[in-house]
């Protein structure tokens, strides 16, 4: 059986008020629209079709080819939105899902459960609802005695009785193809505002002694939709919690969740802990037994395993095992910190490979640099990269002691077993096993290297 869903993400919403498409605003790092889509996939076995036309453009270019788009121009209604699917999915599936892409918490399992409702369903159309003391503007939901669906009544319009009706309706449905395309064109257009509205299609089905189906929410959660920034800071933390229940349930530590911020795509290894203060974003992957935190911000980087990441920043950086950084220092892109590097406080990476044991000093900034493997840079070591035009390579062999506050004028090799006296200004090559001082540095002795085993 095919199942495809049809997203309603036409909105203007000018509540938000926001020149960026509601949609398209994040929560935990994601838009709005990527939650809605995720959750799809696990309902339905064909492409969806999103609904666009506020912002359109936007909307379409980010959403690419992850699925159909059809354009609502004028908007007039919900019901009118489903109706400009009807070109492309016609003839073409068997159910019908529609929700909407500014409910980014509605699960995929809970979509599942509708479809597989109304799969078992002899009428056209099931329904998700839930019960709750917040009617938060939603339908009523009104019931045969039988205990399928007669109608859904808007606030606007419901009697005091009605208003009293705990049963809500969320806003996510499950049709029958080929019944939906037919009622489609017989729902009337709303007197007082013009638009033709979906809602009705239910006491469509229920006027011709066809029931509907409902499928009562659990998680009240879930039914949030985003209409205003206040919504979207109640879905986001509300977003938040959920991924941090999940990461420890699946062997993560943390010793204050509401302080922990983690964003959809993270990835985090068990036995990990994160301390308080810790903001983990983008497509950052965390691999088993690391302490990061507290105080630390983590975005696009690889942590492997054993590290620890006091009071940090990183920032699309690679971290081998075993690695111990900070309080107070910066990883920027193309940071690469081999097995059991340790960087001292208010130490700065960046396009750099520190190699397996090198110990990097406070207060130093390394940039397009090569370092070998248990080299010591000592506190305010500079690498001097850049001429005001173009930035130039430092390569460091292994086993070399820079003395504290050295700068290393770029471009500049450094062979390995060759230490540099504190001060120095090294604006030449070194050979190995040299020692080499003042400014500019220059060559007093050869060294006797002792090679670690």
């Amino acid at each position: 059986m095919k199942v495809t869903a049809i997203l309603l993400a036409a909105g203007q919403g000018t509540r938000m008020k926001s020149d960026l498409p509601k949609v398209l605003h994040s929560v935990t790092g994601k838009p709005m629209i990527w939650h809605a889509l995720s959750a799809i996939q696990e309902s339905t076995t064909e492409k969806p079709v999103v609904v666009v036309g506020h912002g359109a453009e936007a909307v379409i270019k980010y959403l690419g080819d992850s699925a159909h788009t059809v354009l609502q121009e004028p908007q007039l209604g919900t019901g009118h939105a489903v109706m400009q699917a009807e070109s492309a999915l016609k003839g073409k599936t068997d159910l019908v899902v529609v929700c909407y892409g500014d409910m980014p918490l509605l699960r995929g399992e809970t979509l599942k459960k509708l479809v597989e409702t109304q799969q078992d369903n002899k009428g056209p159309v099931s329904m998700l609802t839930v019960v709750t003391d917040d009617p938060r503007g939603f339908g009523r939901i009104i019931r045969k005695k039988d205990g399928t669906v007669d109608a859904i009544v808007e606030e606007y319009v419901a009697t005091p009785e009605q208003l009293q009706v705990k049963e809500l309706n969320v806003g996510a449905y499950c049709f029958d193809a080929k019944w939906l395309w037919d009622a489609l064109k017989r729902i009337p257009k709303n007197p007082k505002k013009g638009e033709y509205y979906l809602t009705d299609a239910i006491e469509l089905a229920s006027k011709e002694g066809l029931p509907v189906q409902a499928v009562i929410m659990e998680d009240a959660e879930e039914t949030i939709g985003v209409n205003t920034r206040i919504h979207l800071a109640e879905v986001e933390i509300a977003m938040k919690r959920r991924i941090n229940r999940d990461h420890m349930l699946n062997g993560v530590t943390m010793i204050d969740p509401d302080s922990v911020y983690i964003e959809s795509d993270v990835k985090i290894g068990r036995d990990t802990m994160l301390m308080p203060n810790t903001y983990l974003h983008g497509k950052t992957e965390i691999g088993e037994g690391n302490v990061i935190g507290p105080n630390s911000i983590v975005r696009d980087t690889k942590i492997g395993n054993g590290c620890k990441v006091l009071a940090s920043v990183l920032e699309g950086a690679v971290l081998e095992n075993d690695v111990d950084m900070g309080p107070f220092a910066r990883l920027r892109k193309g940071a690469h910190l081999g097995n059991h590097v340790h960087m001292g406080n208010f130490g700065e990476v960046k396009d750099s490979h520190l190699a397996d044991g090198v110990k990097m000093g406070h207060f130093s900034y390394i940039g397009n640099a090569q370092i070998g493997s248990n080299t010591n840079i000592g506190a305010g070591t500079i690498t001097c990269n850049y001429d005001g035009e173009k930035k130039h390579p430092t390569e460091i062999g292994e086993d070399v002691f820079i003395g504290s506050d050295t700068m290393l004028v770029a471009p500049l090799k450094i062979g390995s077993g060759a230490r540099t006296g504190a001060g120095a200004i090294v604006t030449k090559n070194v050979a190995e096993d040299t020692l080499v001082v003042g400014m500019p540095a220059r060559a007093i002795k050869k060294l006797e290297r002792k090679i670690k085993k």
